[in-house]
């Protein structure tokens, strides 16, 4: 987990995004809405929401719904193999950061997603009480645990907000836009 420097507050894009969220939360009737960038958003940037509160398949929904946003944002279809590779990290970083919300923190409650000039910012929102951290010796042979190794190891930055209410955390992590 980085200690380099501050994290933004939970929903904050960071540096240079206009802050704007859409909403992504899944309708009465059917899957998420996979919603435009808000007017007024960097080209090739903007904010999304997905409330992922309750859902059943969480982790393909977040894939689903972060490679929209890819697609609206220019990043897909790659351009070339730098671009698909940074493409799948971020859709492997969105699968293992809800993928541990799921096993570790009682589920998602809402994953939010973000582009900034260069940055990529993915958060997701859980109740968990745990810290995640990759394990220590981190062992590439054995099964399972290394969820948190691949985020540090693609990421530019990562870290963990605790919710000021207490109960709860966001785990933020930030990559680079290929190019």
């Amino acid at each position: 987990m980085s200690t380099t420097r501050p994290c933004p507050p939970p929903g904050d894009p960071g540096p240079g995004a206009d802050g704007a969220a859409s909403s992504g939360a899944p309708s009465p009737d059917g899957p998420p809405s996979y919603a435009r960038s808000e007017p007024g958003s960097p080209p090739g940037g903007g904010a999304r929401r997905l409330r992922l509160v309750g859902v059943s398949g969480a982790v393909p929904m977040s894939r689903d719904f972060t490679r929209q946003a890819l697609y609206d944002w220019g990043w897909l279809p790659a351009a070339g193999a730098d671009h698909r590779a940074a493409a799948e990290d971020v859709l492997l970083v969105v699968s293992e950061l809800v993928t541990n919300a799921c096993l570790h923190a009682d589920g998602p409650e809402e994953l939010r997603v973000s582009c900034a000039g260069k940055v990529l910012r993915l958060e997701v929102v859980d109740l968990g009480a745990g810290t995640p951290a990759p394990r220590t010796p981190h062992r590439a042979g054995r099964p399972g645990g290394h969820g948190m190794f691949i985020v540090q190891r693609l990421c530019l930055d990562w870290g963990v907000v605790r919710n000021e209410s207490g109960a709860g955390k966001t785990v933020w992590a930030e990559l680079a836009a290929p190019g």
